[in-house]
Parts: structure tokens; sequence; C-alpha cells
């Protein structure tokens, strides 16, 4: 055998070689990729329209996600109604003055002030605020309000998130905190993975002038697993 065709052949195998380890490679991020997506909490909402799902990206928003998930825990959200419902743009949940349908007050409460939660990522215990158990903004992922999306309802002050949030039904971009075209910042921190059928039945809903459902669309229960 000749000299070249022995340099041709170690060359094709350190190529062969090589290219089997890129593959590996890549499988391998992409296996790894798939593990990371599956461990994020998924939360049920069990409604009077049906049951949907949920990823919760603690991954990304873990401060936020958290204390979503303390409040589904300790069953601070069994038996609230969606307070504003519109078509064509999100439903609004999570006010504990909603237990009745209808409230005057609901869309005005929140946790309970100087409540503690735990960072789920960072194992740091979080202390809601004194005033109206708001927690800090975590305007840190850059994920926008896209339709299925779980985003924070604040106030537009700062610090003015705590038990609301809202789904989006529509791509809603200009409420991203990262998007300068409006003051609106609503940080993103989950999103529907099953169940996006009852999610748009609620949002077709009649509903009176201050956009409350006519008749009352009530979360039995949040199960986290």
């Amino acid at each position: 055998m000749s000299s070249t065709s022995s340099l041709l052949r170690v060359i094709k195998n350190v190529v062969s070689s090589s290219s089997l380890r890129t593959r590996r490679s890549a499988s391998n991020r992409r296996i790894q990729a798939m593990a990371s997506s599956t461990t994020n909490p998924i939360a049920t909402f069990d409604t009077t329209e049906g049951s949907f799902k949920a990823e919760l990206f603690v991954d990304q928003m873990p401060l936020t996600a958290s204390n979503f998930i303390d409040l589904a825990n300790t069953g601070f959200y069994n038996g609230l109604h969606f307070h504003r419902v519109i078509d064509g743009f999100m439903l609004q949940f999570g006010c504990p003055n909603s237990k009745k349908n209808g409230a005057a007050n609901a869309g005005m409460g929140g946790p309970p002030p100087n409540s503690k939660f735990t960072n789920l990522a960072t194992k740091e215990e979080i202390t809601r605020d004194a005033r109206e158990g708001c927690i800090p903004d975590e305007l840190t992922a850059k994920i926008s309000n896209e339709p299925g999306t779980l985003s924070m309802a604040n106030t537009g002050a700062k610090n003015s998130g705590g038990s609301q949030f809202f789904i989006n039904t529509v791509h809603n971009d200009f409420l991203d905190w990262f998007d300068k075209s409006s003051p609106s910042a609503h940080p993103v921190f989950g999103k529907v993975t099953e169940g996006m059928n009852v999610v748009m039945k609620i949002s077709a809903v009649e509903t009176h002038p201050n956009d409350c459902p006519k008749k009352g669309v009530m979360v039995n229960s949040i199960t986290i697993a």
C-alpha cells in the first residue's frame, strides 16, 4: 500500500471519528435540552369550564414562578373566579376578593402582607411586602406575552405584582417589559401546554361592561406536579 493511500485512510478515519463525536455531542445537547425543559413544574387548573395545564418557568423566572407555586400549594387560588375577561386580549385571575363572582373589590387584592415563600431555584426565603403582599419585579428573561402565556398583573408601579396574573389569548407584545413602545412591564412566568381550547372557551364568555363574566368562571383548584 502506498504512503498516499495510507494517509488518505488515516484522514478518512479521523474525519469519520470527528463526525461521530459531533453527532453524539449534538444528540447529547438535544437530550439535555429536552431534560431541562421537562424539569419545570406543571400546574393543572381545574375550572368550572374544564381543565388546562401550564408549564411554570422556574428555570428562567424562579422568583415569580415560586411565588405562584407557593400560593397554589397553600390553596390560595381555590374557589376564586376570573374577574376580568376580554375576548381577543386576555383572562385575569388571582384576586382573593373574587370568591364571589362580580364582587366590587375584585381586582384589588393580593397575598397576605409579610407572608413568605421560598425561591425554588436559589432556596432563598422571600418576604412579600408589608402593604399588599407584593413581590419584587423579576425583569430578567425576555419571554414575550404570546398566546397562552401566564403573565404577572401589576398596577404599573414598581414591585406591585402579587397574586394576580393573566393568560394572554393573543400576542400582546406591547406588554413585554423589554418592549419600549409602552410603559407596560408584565413578566411572563409560564405557558399553557394543554387545554388551550378551555382557555379560549373562557375568553368567549359573555361579560358585563366592566369585563367581569356574567356567569362566573371559577377555579376549583390548582395543583402542582
